[in-house]
């Protein structure tokens, strides 16, 4: 009987050249001959393994003449006497107004207010954890800080609202203003926020117009993008049908493109809202005053206790307008919430539903009633012996933790030997390892992994932004901060996809670890360097550490769902085959969820770029360091060159790790 035998794998010439097909190794081949070109001849030029000298710009003494010339003529330029100076006091003045309306408001109006929209929105559970959370921050001693803060978040979001939609609805409805406006949308998203303080300090100066500025220039891209993706993604039959009606362009916008937009508006609200208070708490260490200028000072003396008492009201501030805007933003979101208010809560919001604008006229009376009486009553000011003062025992606990659990604890050791020891062996080796590299390989490094994951144009863009930092002359403390980033990415991802990996094979798991992700991912990232501090001191492992728990959730939540959404029907062909669970995840998950797991990466890289830099404020270094002493010391020069140095890192690594869609077969 016959037998048959597998044809034996082809060997030779022909495998070698399907192997030489592939695109991968293409695109390598072709630049290890580049570089056998260029290697040599920038060596004999420039030996020094570190960036050349050379090749450097000083721009110190440019910057600095830019800067002695921006304050010498602040008061006389008529630059800045018919318009920077008119939008420093038009800022100011709006900032002033509705400060002094929430303190005329007084404690029980502005706590009244804010549930009775919490309310009107999403139903009566949310609008009594709104009264909660206000309510929280006057007992936490932080009302009047609380109001600078929310003072400067209403004006900031209302003028990044209004940018950002304007842009959004130029993007939606031109392609040549879309497409130019893409990659300057792109670019924003990926740099962290500090890149954004020194620009406005050097025209506007320490102040709240300088943060206001920063907060809306941070803040409007996620309103124009979003506005820009709601209009562009309008139903085409729809569009069609309206049209056919014989409609103009104004009327098809109001009638049709903004309605069907609803949600990616609202949507974008919500973010802007979140970027914009998030870059409030960090625009203290220019001047904003408010909850995060607390936080900055009790951080700069290592006084956690007063840290955390401002730190509390952030974090709920971040949670009630994250939950408020959401809610507007569902489809039914004036349905009832909560068990125990079903039945009440069902006829609020259906009387709410029916009457429509009256319900908000009632909120508005209701809020001006409280408000009227609490200034009748001389109750305008936090009454003082509500307050209750969380600094001491907190920080005495911190010294508990300091005596027992910082080192010397049994067996695991204790916090400040985990940070030691991460620092001399992971931090110290991996910084080492970049700067005694030569600067001719980390570039090919770059040009290899942007290339590989994109295209040519990818890696050019990469490989300019690195090579523009050596220009700037801070090669080293670009290599420190890279490398902190580098460590805390693997750590987040090792983390991230194990806890992914968990929740999307748990319906359990998952449900647990919602509530929790929803809470870390609306906290600003000033706040997530007060337990770092407490937990292990100052230096680059507490930097490491916030990176890695603020860019933990997204990691899980993208990998979650993208393991989530595998093709059910390669699942089931799979498990027919007797495939177990391991061979399931490795074989079939993961490699069709790669698209989601690389979005991840990507996200998890900027995020943890974003913290990293805020790092310097707990003893990070690095690029860090050096914006926080030119904010602090006036050295602008140092600090804008350190903020150039960050834009292309966080551009470099954006590029690196974000797969490019090939548009033409002809992509590279």
């Amino acid at each position: 009987m016959a037998t048959f035998t597998a044809p034996a794998p082809r060997t030779g010439l022909p495998g070698f050249l399907g192997f030489l097909r592939r695109p991968a190794v293409r695109k390598l081949l072709l630049l290890a001959v580049a570089a056998a070109v260029l290697v040599p001849l920038a060596d004999s030029h420039w030996a020094s393994g570190t960036w050349p000298h050379a090749l450097t710009v000083d721009l110190t003494e440019p910057l600095g003449d830019a800067s002695t010339w921006i304050i010498d003529n602040r008061d006389s330029h008529p630059l800045f006497l018919y318009f920077f100076g008119h939008v420093s006091n038009a800022v100011v003045l709006a900032v002033r107004a509705v400060y002094l309306v929430l303190l005329a408001a007084g404690w029980a109006g502005v706590a009244a207010a804010a549930a009775l929209v919490a309310w009107r929105v999403a139903g009566v559970r949310l609008a009594l954890g709104t009264a909660a959370a206000v309510l929280t921050c006057g007992l936490l001693g932080m009302w009047v800080p609380t109001m600078q803060t929310l003072a400067l978040m209403v004006v900031a979001v209302l003028a990044s609202v209004a940018l950002g939609a304007l842009l959004g609805l130029a993007a939606g409805l031109s392609d040549r203003t879309y497409r130019a406006l893409r990659p300057v949308l792109d670019t924003m998203q990926v740099l962290p926020a500090f890149a954004y303080l020194l620009p406005v300090v050097l025209v506007f100066g320490i102040g709240v117009p300088a943060a206001v500025l920063a907060t809306v220039v941070y803040a409007a891209p996620p309103m124009a993008r979003l506005t820009a993706l709601g209009l562009r993604g309008a139903d085409a039959g729809v569009m069609e049908a309206v049209e056919s009606l014989g409609t103009t362009a104004r009327q098809r916008l109001f009638t049709a493109r903004l309605p069907l937009a609803r949600k990616e508006l609202l949507l974008g609200l919500n973010q802007t809202i979140m970027m914009a208070l998030s870059m409030a708490v960090i625009a203290s260490v220019i001047g904003a005053g408010g909850l995060g200028d607390r936080v900055y000072q009790a951080l700069a003396s290592v006084d956690v206790g007063a840290a955390l008492a401002a730190g509390i009201p952030i974090v709920l501030l971040a949670v009630v307008l994250d939950r408020v805007t959401g809610a507007a933003g569902a489809e039914g979101s004036a349905a009832p919430a909560g068990e125990g208010f079903e039945e009440t809560d069902s006829r609020w919001t259906a009387w709410a539903r029916w009457n429509g604008w009256p319900g908000w006229v009632l909120a508005a009376v209701a809020a001006l009633a409280v408000a009227v009486t609490g200034r009748l009553a001389g109750r305008l000011d936090w009454p003082e012996t509500w307050i209750v003062h969380i600094a001491e025992p907190v920080n005495r606990a911190v010294d508990w933790m300091t005596d027992h659990l910082y080192s010397g604890v049994p067996y695991v050791g204790g916090t400040a030997d985990w940070a030691a020891h991460f620092t001399t062996g992971v931090l110290n080796p991996v910084r080492e390892g970049l700067q005694w590299l030569p600067w001719w390989a980390v570039l090919l490094t770059v040009a290899a992994l942007a290339w590989l994951i994109g295209t040519w144009r990818t890696a050019l863009t990469a490989v300019l932004a690195m090579a523009a930092i050596g220009v700037l002359g801070v090669w080293q403390p670009s290599l420190d901060t890279l490398s902190q980033v580098l460590a805390a990415v693997a750590v987040t991802l090792v983390l991230g996809f194990g806890t992914a990996v968990a929740a999307a094979r748990s319906e359990r798991c998952e449900r647990l670890l919602r509530p929790v992700l929803d809470v870390f991912q609306t906290m600003p990232q000033f706040v997530y360097l007060i337990p770092v501090v407490a937990l292990f001191g100052v230096g680059r492992a507490p930097a490491v550490a916030a990176a890695v728990v603020y860019a933990l959730p997204a990691v899980v939540r993208i990998t979650t769902q993208g393991l989530r959404n595998v093709d059910p029907a390669a699942m089931e062909s799979s498990r027919s085959m007797g495939a177990t669970g391991w061979q399931q995840l490795r074989q079939v998950q993961l490699p069709l969820a790669r698209p989601a797991l690389l979005l991840a990466v990507n996200q998890g890289v900027v995020l943890v770029l974003a913290v990293v830099i805020i790092g310097g404020l707990v003893g990070g270094g690095a690029l860090g360091y050096d914006v926080v002493f030119g904010l602090a010391q006036g050295d602008l020069a140092t600090g804008l060159v350190a903020g150039a140095a960050i834009v292309c890192l966080g551009l470099m690594l954006d590029r690196v790790t974000q797969p490019t869609r090939r548009r033409t077969k002809k992509g590279a």
